[in-house]
């Protein structure tokens, strides 16, 4: 796999001179939303003094105009920009993927099944709505892998039944299978508990979490004050995480800066990284020619494909029965 100064080689060498074509894009559809938005400000404004004249601001007339202003404004975005977001994914991700492996596939229209979310138990929540895209599947040195950004949802209705939506889950979602046969279910959460209350409180409120199983302790100081384990099988669990792959996960932590959550289901690795965004969506209010720009795309996908060696997954640590 190549390295992040290789990759940054080729995303200069190679892929220049389409970044030089989509910059003109950008910078024309930028010009277009501006003068969009300010002609679309000033109705706004005289409307809002209009009605804040004869009905209040905070009329639910004024409301509805204002969620309405709203509504169009990111129609008008999305619309604008889709064309010069695809021919980013087609044009820079398709063979920036392929630069870091050729055995690697990418549909930036497809998903990551919910039944492999789901079957991570990494998120104890029904889901109402499971949406996403950047799908990427293959084999990082034999090593089965395929990962999507996701945005699950679940819903609930208010005292007056008006439905309202909640973020379940939003960000990267990967699986690969892990290289030894286990029977057992262990989960790996961030240790929000004990960050916010300490130990003895925090340590307390992880070992009610019935729905979880057990905590698991484990001997490594500096892994348990990052995450809570749980799992059904402490003997087995021990033997995942061993001190090795303890610390690989807490450096992997420094490195993504994202909450992270991680699962050991059915012989595979279930990761979760909570970025609350889509990772390859383009945006026009940035230069693509801009350095750090740049690396954001390339640091990104390299560290998501990278998983695989922080975590020695390609090592055949166990023989598989």
């Amino acid at each position: 796999m190549k390295s992040i100064s290789e990759l940054t080689d080729f995303y200069y060498k190679e892929l220049y001179p389409y970044l030089e074509e989509l910059e003109k894009k950008r910078i024309h559809i930028l010009s277009q939303l501006k003068w969009y938005g300010g002609i679309g400000t000033v109705f706004f404004l005289i409307v809002a003094l209009w009605m804040g004249k004869s009905f209040g601001l905070f009329h639910p007339l004024m409301i509805a105009v204002a969620v309405g202003f709203v509504l169009i404004a990111s129609i008008t975005y999305r619309t604008m920009t889709q064309g010069y977001a695809k021919d980013f994914k087609n044009h820079i991700i398709t063979p920036l993927i392929g630069a870091i492996d050729s055995h690697l596939l990418y549909n930036p229209d497809f998903i990551i099944s919910q039944y492999l979310f789901e079957r991570s138990n990494l998120f104890q929540h029904s889901i109402d709505r499971y949406t996403g895209n950047d799908y990427v599947k293959g084999s990082i040195d034999g090593v089965p892998i395929e990962f999507s950004d996701i945005h699950a949802e679940y819903q609930t209705r208010d005292s007056k039944g008006r439905t309202q939506w909640h973020t379940l889950f939003r960000g990267l979602f990967l699986v690969a299978e892990f290289n030894k046969n286990f029977k057992s279910k262990t989960v790996i959460l961030p240790d929000l508990a004990e960050k916010t209350f300490g130990n003895l409180i925090g340590g307390w409120l992880q070992s009610i979490n019935i729905s979880r199983g057990k905590v698991i302790q484990l001997d490594d100081p500096i892994f348990e004050k990052k995450f809570v384990v749980y799992g059904d099988d402490p003997i087995e669990a021990r033997y995942i995480l061993s001190h090795s792959m303890m610390m690989r996960i807490v450096e992997f932590q420094k490195k993504i800066s994202y909450p992270l959550f991680i699962s050991f289901v059915q012989n595979h690795i279930h990761i979760a990284i909570g970025t609350g965004k889509n990772l390859f969506e383009p945006t026009v209010f940035k230069s693509l020619l801009d350095y750090k720009q740049a690396m954001e795309y390339v640091h990104t996908l390299r560290n998501t494909i990278g998983i695989i060696e922080e975590l020695k997954l390609n090592e055949k640590l166990w023989s598989k029965e």
